[in-house]
């Protein structure tokens, strides 16, 4: 592990701390009037996704925590493990659905994901921001009602249920959003 210092912390890099690895989503280095200097972080948790802030005085050494990120693609899933192929040497990585979290509801075979590393642990995966999935069950559509902003429950292909607008039917594919697992457009 590599020590670095506050001076050094930029976002998006990994830090291991007591409470475990987290990466910075944001920083502010701050220099009062009276007093020392200090940064402050807002930090997520890169296992559980939990956010949590940090102040550090200027000059604090920590840990920085060597992350390894690899380009996949998912295959299949199998019990409780899906299974991902590494673009590069076509390896087959099996990652525990505790490990995904939530991106488990919008892998679709043959997608892209960013599998992230610690050490040889898979520790999370990274999803482009919208995914294209199937609607398996709805509602029918309604013709006509595009203006009222109601919204109906629909299953997609991955078993996840998302809010639609009500002129979407089932078998059409929509764009849902990774981040927040919301309806964005028809496909």
């Amino acid at each position: 592990m590599a020590s670095i210092n506050t001076s050094d912390i930029k976002n998006g890099i990994t830090l291991k701390i007591d409470e475990g690895l987290f990466t910075v989503i944001d920083f502010q280095h701050v220099k009062p009037g009276k007093g020392g200097a200090f940064v402050r972080t807002k930090l997520r948790n890169a296992r559980t996704g939990a956010v949590i802030e940090r102040t550090y005085n200027s000059g604090e050494k920590m840990e920085q925590a060597i992350i390894d990120k690899m380009d996949t693609q998912y295959l299949y899933r199998d019990g409780d493990e899906y299974i991902f192929m590494d673009q590069d040497t076509f390896d087959q990585i099996p990652v525990s659905s505790k490990s995904l979290g939530d991106a488990a509801n919008f892998l679709k075979e043959t997608g892209k994901a960013m599998i992230i590393q610690f050490q040889g642990e898979v520790i999370g995966v990274e999803l482009p921001a919208s995914v294209e999935l199937r609607i398996a069950e709805t509602e029918p559509g309604i013709q006509g009602d595009r203006v009222s902003g109601a919204r109906k429950p629909a299953t997609l292909e991955t078993g996840f249920i998302v809010q639609v607008p009500l002129f979407v039917g089932p078998d059409e594919v929509i764009k849902v959003d990774t981040r927040t697992g919301e309806y964005m457009t028809r496909a």
